[in-house]
């Protein structure tokens, strides 16, 4: 009976199945990913960090040339001013409002020139800190997986075992029965349950009285109602 081969071949698709998961979930590869995630967030906010002291550079640049071309300003200000006094109060009053303008922005340069000063040494110290981590989990990750690539190495051979003996018994099974075993397979695993006493052993549910006569009849390939699985009973 066809299902008799598609209940084989079941059993080998998922011990294979069930061979895979195992490897995907395993404790090593679970924590080389962990290890692997870890190592990936350190070189990205190494780039971040890379990038604010490089934004910070350009701005330093920049105030700092800005501080220059006002000294000269708070210089040349003074200097008229010497050249040529003030004629009157009103007179004296602007040019000292003028000259403390640029004083006042000379000082907000400075103030901000410190504070991106300290900002640059906490940044730099940041990025060594996270320099030595990145190093030390690179280190701890290129040995993990040294010993876990064996471990895979083995089981996919194992794995690709268990494929080819699926693929094996396939080839009993008919293909358009095939074909239906795998689009159960999509939403419901395994795909075949076996009918114990009017029952679906898949879900548990009963199975009406008129599917329970096809099969016995074995005029029909019948599923489940309820999960959808194909009923299977043994000879």
């Amino acid at each position: 009976m066809q299902l008799n081969a598609l209940w084989q071949f079941m059993q080998v698709d998922m011990q294979a199945d069930n061979f895979e998961a195992k490897m995907r979930q395993s404790e090593d590869r679970q924590k080389l990913i962990k290890q692997r995630n870890l190592l990936m967030e350190l070189q990205n906010n190494m780039k971040k960090l890379e990038s604010d002291i490089a934004v910070m550079k350009d701005r330093m640049e920049a105030v700092g040339d800005e501080a220059v071309r006002l000294e000269k300003v708070l210089e040349n200000l003074t200097a008229e001013i010497q050249a040529e006094p003030p004629k009157d109060a009103e007179d004296a009053q602007k040019k000292a409002e003028g000259v403390q303008k640029v004083f006042d922005t000379l000082t907000r340069y400075e103030q901000e020139m410190r504070k991106m000063r300290a900002d640059a040494e906490a940044k730099d110290r940041q990025q060594k800190e996270i320099r030595t981590r990145a190093a030390k989990t690179k280190a701890d990750y290129d040995q993990r997986k040294a010993a876990y690539d064996e471990v895979f190495k083995t089981e996919s051979a194992q794995l690709k075992k268990l494929r080819e003996q699926t693929e094996a018994e396939a080839k009993r099974v008919d293909v358009a029965l095939l074909e239906r075993y795998r689009a159960i397979k999509q939403h419901c695993t395994p795909p075949m349950a076996k009918l114990i006493n009017g029952q679906c052993s898949g879900c548990f549910m009963n199975v009406p009285s008129a599917t329970l006569l096809e099969i016995r009849e074995g005029n029909t390939i019948a599923e489940c109602d309820n999960c959808g699985r194909i009923l299977y009973v043994e000879d």
